[in-house]
């Protein structure tokens, strides 16, 4: 396994999912793939995994991608890869727990692993490649991993600023608050110096986020495959089971965060218009790509 030291090119990052990040993630998984599930048919359909095919799964987080490739590769095997200790190791409890015996986890940084060359038939990730300091190098090393005709299939998130459901309802979110109760602005507090840790990593991972969602981009960082394609992806994101439950969510993945009982109600009407019986659910969309390693 790669060692995660302070001189990794994705330090930065491993401190996040290391720390107040990957246990939020970690916590909070089955919250997180539920958000996260209205793309899988859209990845799998494209993966096309086969029954003996060898998978690797970047940025597997709680492994249910991992999982679900195992699955569908009965007589191969899967192996997801992530920076993250805590959710590797819910990946790893809850694999065992589904009695899944063709899937393994390694703590790795997918950047500058040594993975095995030519080991795997299809890479897959959903939502986990766009957190490397360097997009070419990862994805060059993830190229050599792959057989030659290999395939590399992910998902990545569209540019925040496009004009969603989603993206509308969370700017509103964000304005709202970042107001005191009375509609001024918010002034900045101190925080203590753990408080402004997570924070930081925080940031850096919603920074990160955003790293590929221009297609050009994509092209761009993706020069050891061919036959790239970046294709628009609808999906719904599920934020919750009810307004409440939606703005508890949001406001846990800011240590510390607290509102008061007024603005509290004002978040929770944000969400009022998606509120359905099946969850808080709002239209979004995603980038599939899909590429090859030449043959």
């Amino acid at each position: 396994m790669t060692a995660i030291t302070p001189a990794s090119p994705n330090s930065r990052q491993a401190a996040a999912w290391n720390g107040s990040v990957g246990i939020h993630w970690a916590t909070h998984h089955d919250r997180y793939d539920t958000m996260l599930s209205g793309v899988n048919d859209a990845l799998f359909e494209a993966a096309a995994i086969g029954a003996g095919d060898r998978v690797l799964d970047i940025g597997c987080g709680s492994g249910v991608t991992t999982r679900v490739a195992a699955r569908r590769a009965a007589h191969g095997h899967a192996v997801g890869v992530d920076i993250s200790a805590p959710l590797i190791d819910r990946a790893r409890a809850s694999t065992a727990s589904d009695g899944i015996t063709n899937a393994a986890y390694e703590r790795a940084d997918a950047q500058v692993h040594a993975f095995p060359a030519a080991g795997y038939d299809v890479a897959i990730s959903r939502g986990g490649v766009m957190f490397f300091a360097d997009h070419t190098a990862a994805f060059t090393n993830i190229g050599r991993a792959l057989r030659p005709g290999g395939r590399l299939v992910f998902v990545c998130p569209q540019p925040v600023d496009q004009d969603t459901e989603e993206s509308r309802t969370l700017g509103l979110f964000a304005r709202l608050l970042a107001q005191e109760e009375d509609g001024r602005e918010a002034s900045p507090q101190s925080v203590p110096p753990d408080d402004a840790d997570d924070a930081a990593d925080a940031a850096a991972a919603r920074t990160a986020m955003a790293s590929l969602s221009d297609p050009a981009r994509i092209h761009e960082v993706l020069t050891a495959y061919e036959d790239v394609r970046v294709s628009p992806v609808p999906v719904e994101a599920v934020w919750g089971e009810t307004p409440a439950d939606a703005v508890d969510f949001i406001l846990s993945r800011t240590p510390g965060r607290t509102v008061g009982g007024r603005k509290r109600a004002s978040l929770e009407e944000v969400f009022r218009p998606h509120a359905t019986e099946r969850g808080v659910r709002m239209r979004a969309g995603v980038w599939l790509v899909t590429a090859v390693r030449p043959a």
